[in-house]
């Protein structure tokens, strides 16, 4: 994993807790997505569980 692709789903992760984030880069969070780590959703990109068990955060199983 890229240190762009590691920042990307750090900040998904942070903004699942609800936290502002800025941009993404497209490329990375479609990689993301590829490796079943972050999806594409209405309100923009997700990280999945597998995204946070990889990063070590909690995981919430009902999505």
């Amino acid at each position: 994993m890229t240190e762009g692709q590691l920042n990307a789903l750090n900040e998904l992760a942070r903004k699942k807790s609800g936290e502002a984030i800025g941009f993404l880069t497209i490329a990375d969070a479609r990689t993301l997505t590829d490796l079943g780590l972050a999806r594409r959703a209405h309100s923009g990109w997700e990280i999945t569980p597998a995204g946070l068990a990889l990063i070590g955060g909690p995981t919430d199983p009902g999505r």
